[in-house]
């Protein structure tokens, strides 16, 4: 007799279907595993063995052959042990192996038979559903992350002896529970902590409320990371569909404890590798641009990160996804950040600054430079000098303007650009193509002959003037404006410079 139990394994973020087939037959006691298993799964013969004997049983002294079909599939991960057990035991025993179908099993083993969290159950549950199943059976300790996908049944395990209750007849499969809802955040951070730096304040309620990549330039102790830091603090909330996509990254890394309902803040360290970046592995896993997706990613220092990390980024920049391929394997993974960056205008970082002489020669200044590459610069839509404040801005006791006011602005400039943009299913003014762009921000005579005068002789592409009409189209919204006018194109510009580095100015 062969049995059939319903299983998954992950590629990429997403779960594959997987067949696990097990057959007992007279011969030799023997156990194999085939269909391109990993060594992880392989060596789940020990953890159910194991398992197995926790709860009186054992892996049957015969020819015991499990076949994990589609076979040209490889499966890594430990999510495998749970279904294999399974299989083994109903290939074994009279037991009742409706109660498994239509759906899909998924957990590790333990040596006492606990049943362990994996990764990927929200990819799971999603799949279970697509495929139009009866649900899943999952560990206990993951089942929240199952519990927010409607239309399917969950069931959660703690030991398996429960499933072999389950089977058996003497008792039914645990319900899973969904986490219980947890008390809305308060941020520590606020706006109004910081003084002075309103052309920087601005900039970045811009960029919030568009998702513009921001630079942030200007010398040590200005403010740029005190500013990133507090941009959490007035993003606007994430929808349910953008809560699924999020979660779903984190579960397929393991990170997610049920539904992600904050925008992520990724701030990684200069000396991250490309691959933990950008995603990669010999087996492909999403990287930090992934992590941020929905949210924010901030390199601070941006100089001081490897060329190639930095200049990986040009493509998920425009693209917002990034595609990891390997010799066995390519996925794709979504990337539609909000890219907050920071750098000093040179090594020492006081060039320009006002408050100290520059040490740096001119070849080091020039070198410092070039760390950032052209084509990346051109993709960041606003460029920002923060000046250093002055010390009765400083020392004032009258706070900023509050995180909550700038929020309500940003969501409102976020509502009037999901209403124009629902028809190409686009969610904000940075996502839009250039035929949408061409629908949606037409320019009347004026603007016309003021955005000529205004690239004249700049250093402008093509990609950074249609770069520039997006962030004048979110000015406008911000400033309740249907069409834009040559004061938004201004204001826009005033944020676009030949190099951030070099000249960036207030305007």
């Amino acid at each position: 007799m062969v049995t059939h139990i319903k299983s998954c394994t992950l590629v990429g973020i997403d779960a594959a279907l997987v067949d696990v087939e097990c057959e007992i037959a007279r011969g030799l006691p023997t156990y194999n595993v085939v269909g391109l298993p990993a060594p992880s799964v392989k060596e789940g013969a020990t953890r159910i063995r194991s398992a197995f004997l926790a709860v009186g049983h054992d892996v049957p002294l015969k020819h015991v052959t499990v076949n994990l079909a589609p076979a040209d599939l490889r499966k890594p991960g430990t999510g495998l042990d749970l279904p294999i057990a399974a299989a083994v035991l109903m290939a074994d025993n009279a037991y009742d192996i409706t109660v498994l179908d239509d759906l899909i099993v998924l957990g590790e083993l333990g040596l006492d038979g606990s049943v362990r969290s994996v990764r990927g159950v929200l990819a799971a549950a999603l799949l279970a559903r697509e495929r139009g199943m009866r649900g899943v059976l999952v560990p206990a300790a993951c089942a929240g992350e199952a519990c927010v996908v409607d239309g399917i049944e969950i069931y959660a395990i703690r030991h398996i002896g429960e499933l072999i209750d389950a089977v058996a007849g003497r008792d039914v499969l645990p319900i899973g529970k969904p986490r219980g809802l947890r008390p809305p955040s308060r941020f520590v951070l606020d706006m109004s902590e910081v003084r002075g730096q309103d052309h920087a304040r601005y900039a970045i309620e811009v960029a919030v409320a568009g998702g513009h990549n921001l630079l942030l330039a200007g010398p040590p102790g200005t403010g740029k990371t005190m500013l990133a830091r507090r941009i959490p603090t007035v993003l606007p909330a994430m929808t349910r569909d953008e809560a699924f996509e999020t979660t779903k990254i984190y579960s397929a890394l393991g990170l997610a404890h049920g539904l992600i309902e904050e925008r992520p803040f990724r701030a990684p360290h200069h000396t991250i590798s490309s691959a933990a970046l950008l995603g990669g592995g010999s087996q492909p896993r999403p990287g930090e641009i992934s992590l941020a997706h929905n949210g924010v990613l901030f390199l601070d220092e941006m100089p001081e990160f490897a060329r190639s990390s930095i200049e990986g980024l040009r493509q998920p920049l425009e693209e917002r996804n990034v595609v990891i391929g390997r010799i066995n394997n390519t996925i794709r993974c979504p990337a539609s950040f909000l890219l907050v960056a920071a750098a000093n205008p040179c090594p020492c970082g006081w060039l320009d600054s006002g408050v100290r002489e520059c040490t740096c020669t001119s070849h080091s200044i020039d070198r410092y430079r070039q760390r950032l590459s052209g084509p990346l610069l051109d993709r960041i839509d606003l460029h920002v000098f923060v000046q250093p404040v002055s010390l009765g801005d400083l020392r004032s006791g009258t706070p900023g303007e509050s995180s909550a006011a700038i929020r309500e602005r940003v969501v409102a400039a976020r509502e009037r650009q999901a209403a124009r943009l629902a028809p190409w299913g686009l969610r904000c003014n940075a996502e839009m193509p250039s035929a949408v762009m061409r629908a949606t921000c037409r320019l009347d005579a004026a603007s016309e002959r003021e955005l000529e005068k205004l690239v004249k002789g700049k250093s402008f592409t093509a990609r950074s003037i249609d770069r520039l009409i997006k962030c004048a189209r979110t000015i406008a919204d911000l400033d309740g404006y249907d069409e834009i006018d040559a004061d938004r194109l201004a204001c826009a510009a005033s944020f676009r410079n030949s190099h951030p580095t070099a000249d960036l100015k207030v305007a």
